[in-house]
């Protein structure tokens, strides 16, 4: 989780017909930390080198079968890691052929407004108790 100047980089999923706004992030590759996913995600969906701040939080979060973007995939129980980090390189872009579609900076006080997943709330939570928003 990304943020400058009172506003978070979020990245826009769009998949299987399903949208919403989210961290960048996304699944580990077999050889891969958890630091190094955060950070090899965050460039795929953003455009931007990232430098992890630190750990923000850990969340588990199940999806039911039923709810699963591929038909016919068994339910999902998902380990979201949840790092702080600061950009270091790079310019925005978005992402290409993937999951998500647009990336961009929203003010903190414009993140309740707008649809997003789950995640961005367990992570703005987890931003709250660090400092104020």
């Amino acid at each position: 989780m990304a943020v400058r100047d009172e506003a978070v980089l979020l990245a826009h999923w769009n998949e299987g017909g399903r949208t919403g706004w989210t961290l960048p992030g996304g699944g580990m590759e077999d050889y891969e930390s958890t630091e190094e996913t955060a950070i090899r995600e965050f460039r795929e969906e953003t455009g931007y080198d990232v430098a992890l701040d630190g750990l923000l939080g850990v969340d588990t979060h199940y999806i039911a079968a039923a709810d699963r973007v591929l038909a016919g995939a068994g339910p999902l129980r998902g380990l979201r890691v949840i790092y702080s980090g600061h950009i270091v390189g790079g310019e925005l872009a978005h992402e290409v052929d993937g999951s998500t579609d647009e990336s961009r900076w929203v003010p903190l006080e414009e993140v309740a407004g707008l649809d997003t997943v789950g995640l961005v709330d367990v992570a703005m939570t987890m931003l709250r108790a660090r400092r104020p928003v």
